[in-house]
């Protein structure tokens, strides 16, 4: 009784653990082997990872834009740096019959002032020094003596004249500029715009040519070009 009384008064700790990832159990069927019942480890899964064909790094390599140390070779240079105009258009092979006289114009207008700008740009001048030569150059009366010098000089081909009488049956709206310069001198000055234009989808080689040809300079100058072609008339 005595040793009885004792364990009733003793405290007995039990400690258990808890498997959060049991292991599954595999209950051996008749006739089953050791060796099947031995967890095999999962194999890695392979990282897909094809080299690129050796076609693709050879033009990598000799890419002079990927290629380190190059630089893109251009042929054409102003003042040591690409012959700076807008950004290449799509050559279109056939612009009229897309487009109206009026729509080359409206292009050839912009191009013909960048020319003029890039004439007057160096050496630097004042902003009002700028526009009044831009102005200048960009009035209709100057764009029909600039017309003139070409036809005088049998410069353009037989397709540019035809683009030139094409241009000349530009419809506007532009009456004071009608009234100010005549109806013949805006006309002409439309269709040289409107072969500026073609030129400009065309041919950009034959552009240059002929704006070079005008007096449009790609370096310093401060030569006024409708004065210097008054003065040698």
């Amino acid at each position: 009784m005595a040793a009885a009384g004792f364990l009733s008064n003793c405290t007995v700790r039990v400690r258990s653990s808890y498997d959060l990832f049991p292991n599954p159990v595999t209950i051996p069927s008749p006739g089953t082997s050791k060796k099947t019942l031995t967890k095999k480890k999962p194999s890695p899964i392979p990282l897909k990872t094809t080299p690129p064909p050796l076609s693709d790094l050879f033009k990598k390599i000799n890419d002079p834009l990927t290629s380190p140390g190059k630089s893109q070779q251009v042929e054409e240079q102003y003042l040591g740096y690409p012959t700076w105009l807008p950004a290449s258009p799509p050559k279109v092979k056939k612009p009229r019959s897309i487009y109206n006289a009026a729509s080359l114009a409206y292009i050839g207008d912009g191009v013909y002032e960048l020319y003029a700008r890039r004439h007057f740009l160096f050496p630097p001048h004042s902003i009002e020094v700028y526009n009044d030569r831009v102005k200048a150059v960009v009035r209709c009366e100057a764009q029909d003596a600039l017309l003139r010098r070409l036809l005088e000089d049998d410069y353009l081909t037989e397709e540019e004249r035809d683009v030139l009488r094409w241009g000349k049956n530009i419809i506007s709206g532009k009456t004071r500029t009608k009234k100010r310069a005549g109806v013949a001198v805006y006309s002409r000055a439309s269709s040289l715009e409107t072969l500026i234009g073609f030129l400009y989808l065309t041919d950009m080689g034959r552009l240059e040519d002929v704006m070079l040809k005008l007096g449009f300079t790609t370096g310093a100058s401060d030569e006024p070009i409708v004065t210097k072609h008054r003065e040698s008339k």
